[in-house]
């Protein structure tokens, strides 16, 4: 079965002022889709809803994945159900090594799946991590780096991948991971994510511009304003905002 992220209506706000204005959006496993918008449109909000962020207060509506309400779930249920947010701006966590990160993660999975698990052992996930690496193009000394920790954007933007390597959710949400990046680390961590891209995963790249969308090409693409999706269409949508930009779609949809 297909899972799918159904956001119906979602309005959210911050301190009492509203940012997400009834956004409507379905991401079903095996899609790429593009969220596009100007500075302060509503696109990093929607992000952090998806995943549980504490500071934003949902007023309306409904997030339903895989049939469930996500809007109900704890930020770690909503891991392990299959979601996934590559951040922004990745925190260091200095002293917990990437590898170790990781594991924990993974065995805080089988833990709640089966209250009696021992986890993955350390052979097995040493195993499995360099699988990882080998598909990513990644030295594996990677993994002994403390996470994050003095790591360049390319390097934090590459672990952000990784862990989606290794955790396989079923829906990603890539909240502006081309911020920050030169070409040459964009091409690299695009390429990653098409490795990872198939059946099994829809991703949500989440961008302001085109630039990651020649590498990361999406099947659709959506342009939010003011808290609202106001247009979708397929991968020619991102071209002619690259080209013309957003005040177009602004004045259409605010006609004066």
């Amino acid at each position: 079965m297909v899972a799918a992220l159904e956001i119906r209506n979602l309005h959210v706000s911050v301190e009492d002022r509203p940012i997400l204005r009834g956004v409507n959006l379905t991401v079903k496993q095996g899609e790429v889709h593009a969220l596009m918008g100007p500075n302060g449109s509503g696109k990093s909000t929607l992000a952090n809803v998806l995943m549980g962020h504490p500071a934003y207060q949902v007023t309306a509506g409904q997030v339903i994945f895989d049939g469930e309400d996500l809007l109900e779930m704890e930020a770690d249920e909503r891991s392990r159900a299959g979601l996934f947010l590559a951040f922004q701006y990745p925190v260091a966590i200095p002293g917990v090594t990437l590898a170790n990160f990781l594991r924990q993660a993974l065995n805080a999975r089988l833990k709640a799946k089966d209250p009696d698990s021992k986890g993955i052992s350390i052979p097995e996930f040493r195993r499995l991590m360099k699988a990882k690496m080998d598909l990513l193009q990644m030295d594996h000394s990677f993994a002994g780096r403390y996470l994050n920790d003095g790591f360049s954007g390319g390097e934090k933007k590459r672990a952000e991948i990784l862990q989606m390597a290794t955790l396989e959710p079923r829906i990603a949400i890539l909240d502006e991971t081309d911020s920050g990046l030169d070409i040459d680390a964009l091409r690299i961590v695009s390429d990653g994510v098409n490795k990872l891209r198939g059946p099994q995963l829809g991703v949500l790249v989440i961008t302001h511009y085109q630039r990651i969308l020649n590498y990361i090409q999406p099947e659709y693409v959506h342009v939010m304003l003011d808290g609202q999706i106001v247009e979708s269409g397929g991968p020619d949508l991102a071209l002619r905002l690259e080209e013309m930009g957003y005040e177009w779609i602004r004045a259409r949809h605010n006609p004066a």
